[in-house]
Parts: structure tokens; sequence; C-alpha cells
């Protein structure tokens, strides 16, 4: 639990940084930029951390948490495309800390969580977040849900306000305060 205090004060001081050197514009015109290069540095401190969390991160709850958060964030705006699915399955595959189980696993339990969302959004949205929910018990492992959302849905530089939301919604499920992660 030491380290993940470290590595989270860590994160708050390079968020301090990031908002102290660009103003504290949090209007909604400056958000593009005052608070993308934030986000993109809360990106990276979250990849880093995840990282450092790899050897802890190995339940099934955490996997099966992360593949409900993944689809989610690939759903949020209500559709996937084929080309968005490639891409989301293929920065699952290529995550680090995911990289602790078996690449037809997390194939599995993401296209499930897709198929309910494309099909039935707000059914599936909702299975999403139980199956979310249930990595509540263990605050390492959910605060590691959260962080793997955000840089899944990081990963091409923006975060759409349906992102923001289901993020947020995820958030709620597991305990987790949003504005912990900027959200």
């Amino acid at each position: 639990m030491a380290l993940f205090d470290r590595l989270k004060d860590q994160a708050k001081n390079l968020q301090q940084q990031a908002q102290g050197g660009r103003g504290t514009n949090t209007g909604g015109h400056g958000q593009g930029s005052s608070r993308g290069g934030s986000r993109a540095q809360l990106v990276g401190v979250l990849k880093t951390q995840l990282g450092s969390l790899k050897t802890e991160l190995k339940s099934g709850a955490y996997r099966d948490a992360s593949m409900a958060m993944c689809a989610l964030v690939a759903a949020a705006d209500g559709q996937v495309d084929a080309a968005e699915m490639q891409q989301m399955e293929s920065l699952i595959l290529s995550n680090e800390v995911l990289q602790n189980f078996p690449p037809e696993q997390l194939r599995t339990r993401f296209h499930k969580h897709v198929d309910q969302l494309t099909r039935n959004f707000p059914q599936g949205k909702a299975e999403a977040l139980q199956e979310i929910a249930k990595a509540a018990k263990k605050p390492t492992e959910a605060r590691a849900v959260i962080q793997t959302g955000i840089v899944i849905a990081g990963a091409d530089g923006h975060f759409s306000q349906a992102e923001q939301a289901v993020l947020r919604e995820a958030c709620a499920a597991l305990g987790v305060p949003p504005a912990e992660f900027q959200l």
C-alpha cells in the first residue's frame, strides 16, 4: 500500500506542476490546450504507475474489470466500428500490465462486452459496470481499473466527453473519487 501512496503523490505533484505552468484556466474554451497537456502527462504517469504494479495485478477480477472498462471506453459514443475495435484490441494486447493474462482471455472478455454494448448500450453498460464493481474489494485493483481505462482512452491523445462520462461512472461503481484522476 505504501508504494501506491507514493506513486499517487508523484502523480499529484506532476498534476500540480502541469497546472501551475499553464495557468488555471479551466473554462470550456481553454480545456483543449491547458487540460490536454496535463491529461497527456497524467496518462504517462498512470501508465508508469500501472507498470510498477504489474506483479500485484494478476487477479481475474482485475482482468475482467479491465476488459469491461476497455469495452466501455471503446463504445462510449454508442458504437464501435471495425477499425476502432482493431485499434483497441491492439492497445489491450500491447499494454504491459494486461500482458499478465493470455491474449485469448482478454479478447474473449473484451469482445463479449463490446457485443453487449453495441446490441443494447444501456443494458451492456449496466453489465459492464457490474463487472467493474467487482474490483472494488481491493483498492489497488479498483484504481488500476480506472488507470487502465484512462490509458486506453488517452492513447489517441483525446478524451471525448463520452469517454470521460463512462470513466466517472466506473469511478462511482468502484467507490473511487473521479477528482483523483482529474475526471
